[in-house]
């Protein structure tokens, strides 16, 4: 069965984005770059809410992406992606598929079927949602090495504790920290 990650990025201090949805402080260098590949490499799906959907949709198809990080925005536009979203009414970002209906019921066929493993990429609602559901099987969080101090916590629409088990952590030599984290059992 493949897995489900959800791969997010926050400050030290916990947002993932500034208190005006700014997102330009994310440290990003060549080793950054060359882990987003490998993490790409191994995922045939990509998986995202809407407001993270309608942000990517509107960069990676652009020239600026293809000039800024050719080799990404190559693997962003070609692999499968499904948004879900009650409010979309289409998704038109190459390779898209939009679910509206039973979120859970389409998870767990996409788990099943053969392939490589399905990745969120940002889209901290949706995460949390899945977690719930416990349809995730790792949590990558990126803390990049800034302090904001004020935006949007990672996890502010969680009504509940989600206890997590640290797997593995890697250091970056810019100061991001990659963690990774299992759900725990319940």
């Amino acid at each position: 069965m493949r897995k489900i990650f959800s791969f997010l990025v926050t400050t030290v201090d916990g947002y993932y984005e500034g208190p005006n949805q700014e997102f330009d402080w994310p440290v990003v260098d060549d080793e950054f770059n060359e882990f987003s590949e490998r993490q790409l490499d191994g995922v045939d799906i990509l998986l995202f809410g809407r407001v993270t959907y309608q942000g990517m949709a509107a960069y990676w198809p652009t020239r600026a992406a293809q000039e800024d990080d050719r080799r990404i925005a190559a693997r962003m536009n070609n692999l499968s992606k499904i948004v879900v979203s009650r409010s979309l009414d289409k998704a038109e970002w190459a390779n898209t598929r939009l679910v509206k209906g039973d979120v859970a019921e389409e998870i767990n066929v996409l788990k099943r079927q053969p392939g490589k493993d399905i990745a969120i990429l940002g889209s901290s609602s949706l995460t949390l949602s899945l977690l719930q559901l416990r349809l995730v099987d790792e949590l990558r969080i990126m803390v990049m090495p800034v302090v904001l101090g004020d935006g949007r916590s990672l996890f502010r629409t969680s009504d509940k504790r989600i206890s997590l088990k640290l797997l593995k952590t890697r250091y970056f030599s810019s100061g991001n920290v990659l963690l990774t984290y299992q759900p725990a059992a319940r």
